[in-house]
């Protein structure tokens, strides 16, 4: 049964919340009973802005107004109330380039409508409402802290994957983000296809992936050494991009010149590279904005049909006003 809620005519919410990185599952083995598990980053950009405000019936304008609008609608069914509204998006992080938009925008709807029409439900029961979460938890986690997360994969009763490890980023350090915008990453039931299509994961590289996170990239961060803390990301990378190289044209990166991007700030000393989820975005992680801005000259000089950003983490979460 549908309820009425009361809301205060003319007030509007704003949810602002920000992409993140997908570094690399910690165990797709799921030997111990638990499986995927996740580390990554909250950028600062590029952000989701979505303004909610009361209407008559479910609106949207503005990118992503259609799946706005269906995201809307699910949660509404799944609160059982009636809580219609204007959305206006008035900015959308890249879709299925592997920086979390859908999450982040299933999360900025259900967070506006919810403070709008105070409803007060908490942000994993806002994530299970709008169906996020099924694998990793870094989206939901950079929504509500930002910074360096590692998250606990599931098991069969679990919601939403819990963060098990947060930590401030150093903002010294600037990400270099490269673009394929002719390219997407797998998503959808073309996701769900390659994880059950893929290969059983080797239960030793799990173990030593566990271990790089525990052992070297948390550490690492933590002192601010980012060689070690790139070192343990880029072997991470290499483990995983190979088991889903099948699902992604053969090779660790989904976009040959994405990959050949790589290869050439490799080349160039960098020793943190990858590629975020499923692609096509690959990053780079360095020490300075300085040297951030000659590698994204020298990768500008060498592929103008890429794109190329450069930011820093967001150790904050989103921010929700009104």
């Amino acid at each position: 049964m549908t309820q009425a809620v009361q809301a205060s005519p003319g007030r509007s919410v704003a949810v602002e919340t920000t992409a993140r990185l997908h570094m690399g599952f910690i165990d797709l083995n799921g030997g111990l009973g638990r499986r995927f598990g996740s580390i990554g980053l909250a950028l600062n950009k590029p952000v989701t802005r979505v303004v909610a405000t009361i209407s008559d019936t479910f609106s949207a304008v503005g990118p992503e107004a259609d799946r706005v609008i269906s995201i809307a609608e699910r949660f509404a069914e799944k609160a059982h109330v009636k809580c219609t509204s204007h959305l206006t998006i008035e900015s959308a992080i890249p879709g299925h380039a592997g920086l979390g938009s859908g999450t982040q925008l299933a999360l900025a709807v259900g967070a506006a409508i919810s403070r709008l029409y105070k409803l007060n439900y908490s942000l994993e029961n806002i994530a299970a409402m709008t169906e996020r979460g099924m694998r990793s938890g870094i989206g939901i986690g950079a929504f509500k802290q930002g910074g360096l997360l590692v998250d606990g994969g599931r098991n069969a009763e679990t919601t939403v994957p819990p963060v098990v490890a947060h930590m401030d980023f150093p903002l010294g350090w600037r990400i270099l983000l490269v673009f394929d915008p002719r390219d997407q990453g797998v998503h959808g039931q073309s996701e769900v296809k390659a994880f059950a299509e893929l290969p059983e994961f080797p239960a030793e590289q799990s173990g030593q992936i566990a271990r790089l996170i525990l052992m070297q990239a948390l550490p690492a961060v933590a002192e601010g050494d980012l060689g070690s803390f790139g070192r343990a990301i880029t072997e991470i990378q290499h483990m995983i991009g190979d088991h889903f190289g099948p699902a992604q044209g053969g090779g660790r990166y989904s976009s040959a010149d994405v990959a050949d991007a790589m290869a050439w700030l490799e080349s160039q000393g960098v020793q943190c590279t990858g590629q975020s989820s499923w692609g096509p975005t690959g990053f780079a992680v360095v020490e300075s904005e300085e040297k951030a801005y000659r590698l994204q000259q020298g990768l500008q000089a060498r592929n103008s049909r890429l794109q190329y950003e450069i930011c820093q983490a967001r150790n904050e979460g989103s921010i929700i006003t009104g």
